[in-house]
């Protein structure tokens, strides 16, 4: 029986920003490439990984009582660095699709970054673990 492997069902080269992007800036690169996670790199090395919940959880409110000036000043001094998630749940691409299920269900998280080693490779998301079941003739091992 043939395994299905965290490498043939990921998305490779997810896009990365780096800790001092601002929410503003992260939050217009998820919505230009249509993605609801950011890896967050320093370096060569994976610090985070911010998603479109955590960037619309540290919007404002509209029941604040600053004003629009006032917003505008505090979001652009919020960098991402302030809102991930440091040291974030991995998976390593030679794992099976059923590891990377199993730790997305214990953490719930619904995507995992892909590494090889310690080199970010890719991320692998719930759609993908999904996609793996209506596509694969095989038993998901």
């Amino acid at each position: 029986m043939k395994k299905n492997l965290v490498r043939d069902w990921m998305s490779p080269n997810p896009v990365t920003i780096g800790p001092k992007t601002s929410l503003h800036d992260a939050h217009a690169l998820m919505k230009e490439r249509h993605v609801r996670r950011l890896m967050v790199v320093e370096g060569s090395k994976l610090a985070g990984i911010v998603t479109l919940g955590d960037v619309r959880e540290a919007e404002p409110s509209s029941a604040t009582s600053l004003s629009i000036f006032e917003l505008h000043y505090l979001l652009a001094k919020l960098t991402i660095d302030e809102i991930m998630t440091r040291n974030p749940v991995t998976v390593q691409a030679g794992a099976t699709i059923r590891d990377a299920a199993r730790l997305m269900l214990e953490h719930q998280v619904g995507g995992l970054p892909v590494m090889d080693g310690d080199k970010l490779v890719g991320i692998i998301t719930e759609s993908d673990i999904f996609r793996v079941l209506v596509q694969s003739p095989e038993e998901v091992a």
